[in-house]
């Protein structure tokens, strides 16, 4: 499979919980991270997902937001405590790796956010991204 999505993450479904319209399916990404993805609930027929299957979430690095502090009070589904392994600076964006594990997700965001924020190497910050974001596949 190849994508022009940054991020394709290996996980293991542990849970679908069915709704009228969508379904939320929850993904062990390693060790105790977990991503949550809402799709469809005829999509979940049609790719006939199972708990216990191993498929990728799918997430662009500008649907990635990065928070130095662990939100509260926040409708995001997704909010992930992960290390910075990388810092690339740009001219109107940045791009920041963070290691999740022994899997990496990728962020895009604002040259002017990476200043402001000063990212680190080796630094604890949380990455936060809608469940309508994650697009599934196998």
């Amino acid at each position: 499979m190849k994508t022009s999505a940054r991020n394709e993450i290996k996980g293991t479904i542990t849970e679908i919980k069915k709704g009228q319209i969508n379904s939320e399916v929850v993904l062990s990404v390693g060790g105790n991270t977990v991503l949550k993805s809402v799709i469809t609930n005829d999509s979940v027929e049609e790719m006939g997902l199972v708990v216990g299957e191993s498929i990728y979430a799918i997430i662009k690095a500008p649907f990635v937001m990065v928070a130095k502090d662990k939100p509260t009070n926040i409708s995001t589904r997704n909010i992930i405590e992960t290390k910075v392994s990388e810092v690339k600076k740009g001219i109107v964006n940045g791009e920041l790796k963070l290691s999740m594990g022994d899997q990496t997700l990728t962020a895009v965001i604002t040259e002017d956010s990476v200043e402001d924020l000063d990212f680190k190497v080796g630094e604890t910050v949380y990455a936060l991204i809608k469940a309508n974001f994650i697009i599934l596949a196998k």
